[in-house]
């Protein structure tokens, strides 16, 4: 089991309150104490990398350096293989520096608006660092598959949820409850295979 400094903290390298609720419901039972990088006065990282793993390191050491504190960072977005990959690590920028999740839908759609091919899947990894400087951080990553509607359905979630459609279910990701999202998500996915790794450890 991962080794935490007293205070039983756990500091999340995001600022994104849908991905904060969502990495604090899967770690509940595990007692931490999450606390949001911004509850802590830390600015966010730059995020030049290429890579979702590369970006997700440099959030959590950056995070980490600056609070002294065990650290987990995600890096996550939506790769649609007729885009080429993208919107893929420009997920969050897709539209514009300062987009809003709807911006960012509503450019995706547009540039799908002749594509046939509605494949697409939703990525991400997770690293968590016991130190800014661990040699050897646990990286767990997981995928969501699923296809591109043509148009937004549901209210909840975030992101590209109301445009990407779970086939196991027929929702979206706006439409599924959130225990039922977790279970099926990249983030879900992803999250338990990185508590697997820490048991482990």
């Amino acid at each position: 089991m991962i080794e935490l400094p007293a205070s039983g903290k756990l500091v999340i390298a995001s600022g994104n309150p849908g991905k904060l609720s969502e990495i604090g419901r899967l770690l509940m039972p595990f007692g931490l104490e999450i606390v949001a990088q911004s509850e802590l006065g830390v600015s966010p990282a730059e995020e030049p990398h290429p890579t979702f793993v590369e970006n997700a390191l440099a959030k959590a050491r950056h995070v980490s350096a600056a609070t002294g504190l065990p650290a987990l960072a995600d890096d996550s977005g939506i790769c649609v293989p007729a885009l080429g990959g993208e919107p893929g690590v420009h997920s969050a920028r897709y539209a514009g520096t300062a987009a809003t999740d709807e911006l960012n839908n509503v450019r995706l759609l547009q540039a799908m608006s002749s594509v046939t091919d509605r494949r697409a899947h939703y990525y991400c990894v997770i690293v968590l660092l016991r130190q800014h400087n661990d040699p050897q951080p646990i990286i767990a990553e997981g995928k969501w598959h699923g296809d591109i509607l043509r148009a937004p359905r549901g209210a909840g979630g975030f992101g590209y949820d109301p445009v990407f459609l779970d086939p196991g279910s027929g929702l979206t990701g706006a439409e599924l409850a959130p225990s039922r999202k977790n279970r099926v998500s990249h983030r879900g996915k992803a999250m338990r295979k990185l508590l697997r790794a820490i048991k482990s450890s």
